[in-house]
């Protein structure tokens, strides 16, 4: 038997994984976070928040964003969109460009979707 074979078989009366404790999220709070894991559920939409969220100034301009990627400007704006349709963005028009902010309680949503307590 293998290495990977003996970590995957488990011995009987054994569960698989350490059961949660804690609650669990209601329906509503499933509702209102998924939108937010399906706009992060993209590498590109994933790096531009993390890229947004850590400038000094707490907020990118669209122009700045754009050379970290080798994508058109037009592929960067859909992106953005779609972050900030999702509520992770705040986005502020400055004559042609429009800078872009991470709205913290999104973040914090997200963070915290699946913090239990644990036990001493």
């Amino acid at each position: 038997m293998s290495a990977t074979e003996e970590l995957t078989m488990s011995e009987p009366g054994l569960a698989c994984c350490t059961p949660l404790s804690g609650t669990a999220m209601s329906a509503e709070q499933a509702e209102q976070v998924a939108p937010l894991l399906k706009a992060l559920a993209d590498p590109v939409r994933l790096r531009l928040v993390s890229l947004i969220a850590s400038s000094a100034s707490g907020e990118a301009c669209v122009c700045d964003l754009n050379d970290a990627f080798d994508l058109t400007q037009a592929t960067i704006s859909h992106h953005l969109k779609v972050l900030h349709s999702a509520g992770l963005l705040d986005r502020d028009k400055r004559g042609v460009w429009v800078y872009y902010a991470v709205r913290p309680e999104a973040l914090r949503a997200v963070a915290t979707l699946f913090t239990t307590a644990v036990p001493a």
